[in-house]
């Protein structure tokens, strides 16, 4: 079974791609993963990557395409089925992982996309606080401190409202036409991410039951 997993900041991605990778056997495949596993190996688009990185410049799609070209064509991608997470990102790098995928046999079976109301994200993201003298991470509603000052707490400036509220817009903007994409291809399986954790991984798990 060969799956994509999408999902906003904060709506519990990285937490359900680990029960899934456990449940279904899969490799689970990150971008940063495969980034850090080709440089590591001097891969050929290991060292071009590195390159473009060591001058501070964004990687080109020719090259983050041929290391993912490279990682699905490992022999335990094809023993056990892939869960890809952070690639694609856009329609263009969406339809270079058709070609791939093509190119190597293998096929989409399906796109696990885990939804959450964007206004529940802006409060699990914005509400860290850290205190002042320790250090220690708080959460003003998850995992609020004993005895709250707010005097004695700060907020980074990344998880203060405005700046949460951004970078889900442009989370929003950049998933959307990916999710449409895969929708007109009948792949996309959205899965009810406001809900408790463990209802969240049984939803999931049934779905892809049912794919197997």
């Amino acid at each position: 079974m060969n799956l994509l997993i999408m999902g906003l900041p904060g709506a519990g991605k990285g937490t359900q791609a680990a029960k899934i990778v456990e449940e279904f056997g899969l490799i689970h495949i990150s971008t940063g993963d495969m980034f850090r596993e080709a440089i590591a190996n001097e891969t050929e688009m290991g060292k071009l990557a590195k390159s473009y990185m060591d001058q501070g410049n964004l990687v080109p799609d020719e090259v983050t395409n041929g290391i993912v070209k490279d990682r699905l064509a490992k022999l335990d991608v094809r023993e056990k089925g892939f869960l890809l997470d952070g690639f694609p990102r856009t329609i263009e790098q969406a339809e270079a992982l058709d070609q791939i995928l093509t190119s190597l046999e293998l096929s989409l079976d399906g796109v696990v996309a885990i939804e959450v109301n964007p206004d529940s994200l802006l409060e699990r993201l914005s509400g860290r606080i850290i205190h002042k003298e320790t250090g220690a991470t708080y959460h003003k509603v998850f995992n609020p401190p004993v005895d709250y000052k707010e005097e004695d707490y700060y907020q980074r400036e990344d998880d203060k409202p405005e700046a949460v509220k951004r970078r889900l817009e442009v989370n929003i903007a950049q998933s959307a036409p990916i999710l449409e994409y895969y929708r007109m291809a009948g792949l996309v399986h959205e899965i009810n991410g406001n809900q408790e954790i463990a209802q969240v991984s049984e939803d999931i798990k049934k779905v892809l039951t049912n794919l197997k």
